[in-house]
């Protein structure tokens, strides 16, 4: 299932002048360093959360659509494509469940789909109808499903014959949570301070600061 970068996030969650703020530099001399370790934070932190931070495009690939099957589906209820004769649905309590065949989409928050293509028998390219998908925005991850009374469709047996894409993050740097931009503060002056992968001295005491990390556990997606 690769997964490409299409376009990436314009700026940054923390300005320059943020992280120099907080590193209370009040010179020029290291702007170009600083904005570069902002940077490594920011990816950083995107790869512990498996989240997309400011908005950046993704192209999703697959080598066919899921097979279109059921779940979620609890005794006494009946997945939405089955069929129920309504002399059932007059005796026993079923209720619609979700749709098989989902598609998740990395790196949340999901924005948009802009396209979903894919190789048919012939090996043609098709853009397929935004009327024949669902798309679920509401969900972390963001998830595409056949509309109703659809299924995907069959593809060409070669690798990567799908190929969704899509617009993910929480927007500008306004719209990013201000645990994650406190975290990404804090890394990139563990990086200023310290340029070497090691601390060389005499009676020198190095001690995490638990609290760091744990603000970014309520953005982290689990299932990623």
């Amino acid at each position: 299932m690769p997964i490409k970068l299409n376009t990436t996030p314009a700026v940054e969650p923390v300005s320059l002048a943020e992280a120099k703020l907080h590193l209370r530099v009040d010179f020029t001399d290291d702007d170009t360093l600083i904005t570069m370790l902002i940077g490594a934070a920011r990816v950083a932190a995107e790869n512990i959360c498996r989240r997309a931070f400011i908005t950046q495009k993704w192209d999703l690939y697959l080598d066919a659509f899921p097979r279109q099957n059921f779940y979620g589906v609890l005794p006494g209820y009946a997945p939405l494509d089955q069929y129920i004769p309504s002399v059932l649905q007059a005796q026993r309590g079923y209720a619609i469940r979700f749709r098989g065949g989902k598609i998740e989409l990395p790196f949340p928050a999901l924005q948009s789909v802009e396209y979903v293509k894919y190789r048919d028998a012939t090996g043609t390219l098709v853009t397929l109808d935004p009327s024949l998908y669902t798309i679920d925005n509401a969900s972390e991850p963001g998830v595409l499903t056949p509309a109703p009374d659809q299924y995907w469709p069959n593809t060409q047996n070669i690798m990567n014959a799908v190929q969704i894409g899509y617009t993910a993050g929480y927007g500008d740097a306004t719209a990013v949570p201000a645990g994650i931009k406190s975290w990404i503060l804090l890394r990139a002056g563990a990086l200023y301070e310290n340029r070497e992968e090691v601390a060389v001295g005499q009676r020198i005491v190095v001690a995490e600061l638990p609290f760091i990390d744990g603000l970014l556990d309520p953005y982290i997606i689990a299932s990623f």
